[in-house]
């Protein structure tokens, strides 16, 4: 039986398309020392040979199924979250989902 060949991360320019898509920045670090670990030359060259390599059909993603909601909030509330959203470089929902995972999970008891 024959064994297979050298991995083939080059692609033809004809076949390529550009691809854009949000990573963290601990990803693309990894990109960065993946190129220079392999001796490849680009960042696409690393992620082809990740997509190569990948077990795609055995992985399992976790995904928190979402649901779009609608609340009414007042015109202070909703200034400080644009505020605070533009701040902190984030959408505001991603601040939202921090507010509403910050509530504690039980009433606190007045006294």
């Amino acid at each position: 039986m024959a064994r297979p060949g050298p991995i083939n991360v080059m692609a033809t320019r004809s076949a390529s398309a550009p691809l854009t898509f949000d990573l963290p920045i601990s990803l693309i670090a990894k990109i960065e020392s993946s190129r220079r670990k392999f001796g490849l030359k680009t960042a696409s060259e690393v992620v082809r040979l990740a997509i190569e390599k990948f077990d795609f059909e055995g992985c399992k993603p976790t995904r928190d199924p979402h649901r779009q909601v609608s609340v009414r909030l007042g015109s202070i509330q909703r200034a400080m979250l644009k505020r605070y959203a533009k701040k902190k470089n984030a959408s505001v929902g991603e601040l939202l989902r921090f507010a509403l995972e910050g509530l504690p999970a039980k009433k606190s008891k007045s006294r």
